[in-house]
């Protein structure tokens, strides 16, 4: 079972990895041919579209996986399909109330954005509402059938037919405004693709419908407290792309700088700090079904071996990471975006990677086993952090108070997860099988001097060849000496490799 985890983890983080680079590629296309401005518009459009596609979908898509996995443990097919029926009954009714009475009304209400231009940006966007929300519904079922591949496969062609649609829309853009408009028709025309490939596979696979009137009471009350904290996710979002370039402008920045800030921290910086979120989402979609299994048949103690292999991963791959970031993070910025402030941000915000992973991994495990009343609790006690670092360091640090602040966030949330999972289901334990997830503290030494490493690699081949392929060079030499320091200290043992390659224990 546990080589089963590992190998569909691998598939899934490889084509989550592949869509994520197109998305970060199509991220350095945007700011280059929209600008900083025009990307800021483009962010704050999306910010508000993202909270009405959480509160259309949120905990939808994993409530109806956690159902179709209890289901399949008590071998009752029907509920399986009354779950499905009602995911898609229950999330249409979210959305298209808000479609309409924007397309209705939304003229009335432009007071939502900082920049009414945003408000045109954001009605493109709402077109795809319904797309996106059904297709999350149906990737839902996917997941609780322990189909991961196909939605990984229809979520990079989706990425992939947003780029090509861009790149096509985006040429000859007259103006950051117009830009950002064509950006978004991009995304619904991908969206549009996701939701008529979704449907299409569903029934080819062999899905079916029953009356949603049996599952609807129960899916509802699950995922509320999912889609509440989703949604406030998004809310805050929201409200922190309208309140930070405000309070930029009472730092004494002008309007135009505020929202070029913005879009430097919201569309260049924070893409490539969530670049860790892809590989521990992966694992956190194949581990949610398993978990929910476990706790439901009572298997407390293969709950608890997958809960630590699962925070363990995640730190794992936050210390790994962490030297790239520090090292390589400025030529970043300055290659890929020719912009040496959002370079700057990337090497200096590296350190948030450590609680985001915690954070992702403790939620998931927590809404696996039923407690999304209290993630959503948790996940208010963050946000709250959040907001006090936005609205007193603006002053004292400028942009930089957003990320200070998703630390302090991602740092609060991440405790009060971990305390509460210690009490419901006990994880760190002195024995045998907790003594065999250790690792993590060596890792965490070693970060700093393998990012020192690479950092003087970087500089050294800078006098020798370019700057693109000094950075090529020193993340080969980083990963190199990762993987060689990890080996001395045990934390990755060759043996162990191959026989998960190889599919087998021993």
């Amino acid at each position: 079972m546990k080589n089963k985890i590992y190998a569909t983890t691998s598939i899934v983080t490889a084509l989550s990895v592949a869509e994520r680079s197109l998305g970060f590629l199509y991220r350095i296309v945007l700011s280059r041919l929209i600008g900083a401005e025009g990307l800021g518009l483009y962010q704050v459009s999306v910010s508000l579209f993202s909270l009405f596609l959480t509160i259309g979908t949120g905990g939808i898509p994993i409530t109806v996986s956690r159902m179709i996995s209890k289901s399949k443990a008590e071998n009752q097919p029907l509920g399986e399909r009354r779950a499905v029926s009602a995911g898609l009954f229950l999330s249409l009714c979210l959305t298209l109330p808000f479609c309409l009475f924007f397309g209705l009304f939304g003229n009335k209400i432009p007071f939502l954005f900082s920049d009414e231009r945003s408000f045109r940006v954001f009605r493109i966007l709402l077109i795809g509402l319904v797309f996106s929300s059904v297709y999350a519904v149906l990737r839902g079922s996917c997941w609780g059938n322990k189909r991961f591949l196909l939605p990984s496969v229809l979520e990079i062609a989706e990425e992939a037919v947003m780029v090509i649609a861009g790149i096509v829309l985006l040429r000859n853009v007259s103006s950051p405004v117009g830009g950002a408009e064509k950006a978004a028709w991009a995304v619904v025309i991908s969206y549009l693709f996701s939701f008529t490939a979704s449907v299409v596979a569903f029934f080819v696979c062999g899905g079916k419908l029953a009356k949603p009137n049996a599952a609807l009471k129960p899916l509802f009350r699950s995922a509320m407290p999912i889609t509440s904290v989703r949604a406030s996710g998004s809310l805050v979002t929201s409200a922190v792309a309208v309140l930070l370039p405000v309070m930029l402008v009472r730092a004494g920045f002008s309007e135009s700088e505020a929202l070029q800030m913005f879009g430097i921290v919201s569309g260049m910086v924070l893409p490539i700090l969530f670049i860790p979120s892809t590989i521990i989402g992966s694992l956190a979609l194949v581990l949610v079904p398993e978990l929910s299994e476990d706790f439901y048949r009572k298997n407390r103690e293969r709950l608890q071996k997958n809960i630590r292999r699962g925070l363990k991963f995640s730190l794992l791959v936050a210390c790994a990471l962490l030297p790239f970031f520090y090292a390589l993070g400025s030529d970043v910025g300055r290659i890929a975006y020719s912009n040496a402030q959002a370079g700057a941000m990337i090497a200096k915000s590296g350190l948030i990677l450590l609680p985001m992973s915690l954070t992702m991994i403790s939620t998931s495990a927590l809404n696996a086993m039923g407690f999304e009343k209290q993630t959503f609790v948790f996940y208010f006690v963050g946000a709250a952090a959040l907001f006090v670092c936005i609205l007193f360091l603006p002053a004292i640090c400028g942009i930089y108070a957003y990320v200070i602040g998703l630390g302090a966030s991602y740092t609060l949330t991440a405790a009060c997860n971990l305390i509460f999972l210690q009490k419901q289901c006990p994880i760190f334990r002195n024995d045998g099988n907790a003594t065999r997830e250790r690792g993590v503290v060596p890792a965490l030494i070693a970060t700093l001097p393998i990012a020192f490493f690479g950092k003087c690699v970087n500089n050294i081949l800078k006098y020798f060849v370019g700057e693109a392929f000094a950075l090529l060079g020193s993340a080969v030499c980083i990963a190199a000496v990762t993987l060689i320091v990890y080996g001395v200290l045990g934390i990755v043992t060759f043996r162990a490799v191959k026989t998960k390659l190889l599919g087998r224990e021993r």
